[in-house]
């Protein structure tokens, strides 16, 4: 299985990628063949900064899950209210 199919597993999930030029945490918006769309969170102020285009193939690492991810999904979740 290719990293790009599995990533299309786990659209709108909060999740750590590490690409060629650089890492963020963020949401990942969509996974398609020749590139990612990803919401970057500043980890500051839990707001998302910027929405970044990557090539599938310079995508080096994918963390799911860990501490650092539950903490994001959790200051998230705590800013949403319940009007939304």
């Amino acid at each position: 299985m290719r990293l790009v199919e599995k990533l299309k597993e786990f659209e709108n999930q909060y999740m750590f990628i590490k690409w060629a030029t650089g890492g963020e945490y963020g949401k990942l918006i969509y996974a398609g063949e020749d590139f990612i769309e990803f919401n970057v969170i500043d980890v500051e102020t839990m707001d998302y900064s910027e929405t970044v285009l990557i090539q599938s193939p310079l995508i080096l690492e994918v963390a799911i899950g860990g501490a650092d991810i539950q903490r994001i999904i959790a200051e998230v979740s705590s800013k949403i209210s319940i009007e939304d």
